[in-house]
């Protein structure tokens, strides 16, 4: 990992940097850039624009580590309405969920993260939607794994799970969640990791994600490959076409703002799209992961910080 990412990835966690970016109004249209507004109307019609292209979206409502039981399972409602809203307007109701923000910090048996996420699952058959759930840093890795696994017993169509392909355990996750045949998101990875446990260059980390999609394309359950990296979808439409899983059998996943052309060019082509649509007031840590994955945006970044 490069120095100047790893140090983007740092500053995520820093109110200082945080502080600065909220009172700079120069930062709104790059911070635009990559989230749909700021409250659920916003992103509502982000998502109409984007489904009127002919692809799906899922909704991100920003936010995560939160601080007590209350907020935590004030988090539930939220979700459910984001789920109902999008079914009421006709879109495919499909969401993203960190368990941080439904309480994971702060029980560690993950008895409280459990009975929110049961009540947004029920929330998600309800209406015939699904839930992703989100991974972040390694430390949550495990926990996350086996709570996803304790829902996906009981949800089994309406809850899906994320893999990084930058960790080394990433292999085994992958064949587990084949064997239950759980829907997989497969994504390179955005949090600073340590090399015993994460891959660190690039070319490694593509040869582990090609490793990991390879086997979710030709027997995973409709797995989502989520990339922007053109190498990768190139592998990815190769091997589909050498192995004749036809295009309803995945789908590619981007980031809202990011390379826009290609999904277009992808939709187009006849493949599935679903467009990553991230909202809500809790923006910075997600903005800044955003520019570290992409070099070209971080010297006007900067500069935008740092002016008055």
């Amino acid at each position: 990992m490069s120095l100047l990412r790893r140090s983007l990835l740092t500053l995520a966690d820093s109110d200082w940097v945080e502080s600065l970016m909220r009172r700079n109004g120069a930062t709104k249209g790059l911070v635009g850039r990559f989230v749909a507004g700021e409250d659920l109307d916003a992103a509502l019609a982000t998502a109409r624009r984007i489904a009127a292209q002919g692809m799906t979206t899922t909704l991100d409502h920003l936010g995560e580590n939160v601080g007590s039981e209350a907020e935590a399972r004030a988090a539930v409602p939220i979700y459910v309405e984001i789920l109902e809203r999008m079914a009421q307007e006709m879109l495919e109701p499909n969401i993203s969920v960190k368990l941080t923000m439904l309480g994971l910090d702060l029980d560690p048996s993950g008895a409280l993260a459990r009975e929110n996420m049961e009540a947004i699952l029920a929330g998600a058959r309800r209406v015939v939607g699904f839930v992703r759930i989100d991974m972040e840093g390694s430390t949550y890795t495990q926990r996350t794994m086996d709570l996803f696994e304790v829902l996906h017993d009981r949800y089994p169509d309406e809850v899906g799970i994320v893999i990084q392909a930058y960790l080394r355990r990433a292999r085994e996750d992958v064949e587990r969640m084949i064997a239950r045949q759980a829907r997989v998101r497969l994504v390179k990875g955005a949090y600073a990791e340590p090399a015993d446990i994460a891959y660190q260059g690039r070319d490694d980390i593509v040869e582990n994600y090609v490793r990991l999609m390879e086997p979710l394309l030709a027997r995973g359950r409709y797995p989502a490959i989520a990339t922007h990296d053109p190498d990768l979808i190139r592998a990815a439409r190769n091997f589909a076409a050498r192995e004749g899983i036809p295009p309803d059998r995945y789908e590619f996943q981007m980031l809202y703002g990011v390379r826009r052309d290609e999904q277009t060019a992808l939709t187009q082509a006849g493949y599935r799209m679903r467009v990553y649509v991230p909202y809500g007031t809790e923006w910075y840590p997600y903005f800044m992961r955003r520019i570290a994955e992409r070099p070209a945006n971080t010297l006007f970044a900067l500069r935008q910080i740092i002016s008055r």
